[in-house]
């Protein structure tokens, strides 16, 4: 996804206007993904991430199952956010990365409960990297926009 994502734009009835991003780009503007994966997402413990890993995971099924790639690619993004989010409280205290503009030295580890989040969305993120069929639709849209 790029910065230039648009709020007007249903991106399942487009999926062509949807442009592969980098990390997570994306996750609070592609609509209606973001409707129907921001609810199940969060990061507080390891239990609050089993919850939303296996809802969004479900969630990334049934996008495969319509062979949905933008919504696949969007469960993805709220995945590695669960992991990037959750990791980045389980290294700073408060989640604080900068300090008077410098970035702060990393804590191992400031909030284990945040590093058991993070560590349950990486397993999650993991089976959707990994997945066959995932991985070819992603070519395929790839291919789209080059």
């Amino acid at each position: 996804m790029t910065d230039e994502v648009s709020h007007d734009i249903n991106y399942r009835k487009e999926p062509e206007a949807c442009e592969i991003g980098r990390g997570e780009e994306g996750v609070f503007k592609v609509q209606p993904y973001k409707s129907e994966l921001l609810p199940l997402w969060g990061y507080a413990d390891r239990e609050t991430a089993d919850d939303g890993g296996e809802a969004i995971y479900e969630q990334f099924q049934r996008y495969k199952n319509r062979d949905d790639f933008v919504g696949m690619d969007m469960a993805r993004k709220y995945l590695q956010m669960g992991y990037t989010r959750a990791m980045r409280y389980a290294k700073y205290p408060g989640g604080q990365k900068y300090e008077n503009g410098q970035e702060r030295e990393p804590l191992y580890w400031a909030d284990s409960e945040k590093r058991n989040a993070a560590l349950v969305y990486d397993v999650w993120l993991t089976l959707v990297r990994d997945d066959e069929r995932y991985q070819e639709l992603e070519s395929v849209h790839r291919g789209r926009s080059e």
